[in-house]
Formats: structure tokens, C-alpha cells, sequence
């Protein structure tokens, strides 16, 4: 107890940190969004139809992207109508490195979609994992 109360500097800062590690895992469970790799990304698509969502800005979808993808930027994600046809099919979220996309996977669960998944690390990730792009 001693110790604690001597280095509570140290103590918070292992205990903040602990909890920005498990963050990620915990938050995802909450929220009803997984994660998930290129693996299960492809076999989403190829086998549930998947459709994948990229939500980068312009330029940065026109510079490279995942074949056939849906592309609509994250701030125009909730005035986008057009993707109520996809609501039935799974859908996988993706932007640079994962972070838009995870904000997309909110607001689509809110809008009703049920099936949404978040590319984990984005399109550097599948492009690390030398899956197929075009431009």
C-alpha cells in the first residue's frame, strides 16, 4: 500500500495504459462490431456477398481501392440512401487505417444494418496482404 501511495504517478499511468490496450477488444464487443483481417474479409465476400464500403475521401479512393467497392466518404455516410439496398448483406467497412472506418461501422449498426464489420488496419492492411486494387 506504501508503494502505491508513493508512486501513484507510475500506478495511474500502468492503469490508463492498461486500459488503452484493451480498449480495441472490449469496445468492440460493446458495440456489436468485430474486427477483422483480409482472410475473413475475402471469404466474406466470396462466400455472403459481402459488400465493402470504403469510406475515404475522394482522392484517396481514386488513388486505389478495393474492386468493386461501394465508395461513399464518412461525412456523407448518414445522407446516403442508396446503401439501404445493402442492408440484408454484410458489409465491411474500410478506409486508410481503420479508424473512419470503425466511426462508419456506428453509424451504419444505428441505421439498422446488422451485419457490419471493420477492416482492421484499412487499405494498408490489404494492400500489405497483396489483395487485388484498382484505380
Amino acid at each position: 500500500m506504501e508503494f502505491i501511495q508513493n508512486n501513484i504517478g507510475i500506478v495511474l499511468l500502468v492503469l490508463v495504459s492498461g486500459a488503452m490496450l484493451l480498449w480495441p477488444i472490449i469496445g468492440g464487443r460493446i458495440s456489436g462490431i468485430k474486427d477483422i483481417g483480409t482472410l475473413e474479409a475475402t471469404q466474406l465476400i466470396n462466400h455472403q456477398n459481402a459488400v465493402v464500403l470504403d469510406v475515404r475521401e475522394d482522392s484517396e479512393y481514386y488513388a486505389g481501392h478495393v474492386p468493386h467497392s461501394v465508395h461513399v466518404p464518412l461525412g456523407q455516410l448518414a445522407k446516403h440512401p442508396e446503401l439501404e439496398k445493402y442492408k440484408g448483406r454484410p458489409i465491411i467497412a474500410i478506409c486508410r487505417s481503420g479508424m473512419r472506418s470503425g466511426h462508419a461501422c456506428r453509424v451504419l449498426r444505428k441505421s439498422g444494418f446488422e451485419q457490419v464489420y471493420n477492416m482492421a488496419g484499412g487499405i494498408t492492411t490489404w494492400q500489405r496482404a497483396n489483395m487485388p486494387m484498382e484505380k
